[in-house]
């Protein structure tokens, strides 16, 4: 069963998301991967990935609204806070989220449904630098 990796680099604004579908949907094509998964793995503590609705962007802002008020910055309950008010609370909600997801591909693309895209969701407040593996494992010629 034909296996293909490869690495997406991105630099982040900052907090909030940033979409992923297309260039994961490239690294699809890329494999000629009819039928299987694609893992998409995101290589920090402090940003996820989801699978969140692609067409109205209110849904991202209503989680960060939501999300800021379950772990707010500079939260007094928090010890580690080794690069500033930001830093646990980034890493709590990368544990609320995901740092890797699983998806099917149909036909040589990412069998998602119609309004989902993959995005990356920086959870720091800062710019950061971002790195993205995405294995394909599957048969045929997508």
């Amino acid at each position: 069963m034909p296996v293909h990796q490869a690495s997406l680099e991105f630099r982040t604004r900052g907090r909030g998301t940033l979409e992923l579908t297309d260039e994961v949907n490239a690294i699809v094509r890329a494999a000629r991967i009819a039928r299987g998964l694609a893992t998409v793995f995101v290589h920090h503590t402090s940003a996820s990935l989801i699978v969140c609705e692609n067409a109205d962007p209110t849904v991202r802002a209503d989680l960060e609204r939501w999300l800021a008020r379950a772990v707010p910055d500079g939260d007094p309950a928090f010890e580690h806070d080794a690069e500033g008010p930001d830093d646990m609370p980034a890493h709590v909600r990368s544990a609320l989220t995901a740092t890797s997801i699983v998806l099917p591909i149909r036909d040589g693309r990412l069998d998602l449904g119609t309004w989902q895209g993959v995005y990356l969701y920086e959870h720091r407040r800062a710019p950061h630098e971002r790195r993205v593996s995405v294995t394909v494992l599957g048969e045929g010629d997508g």
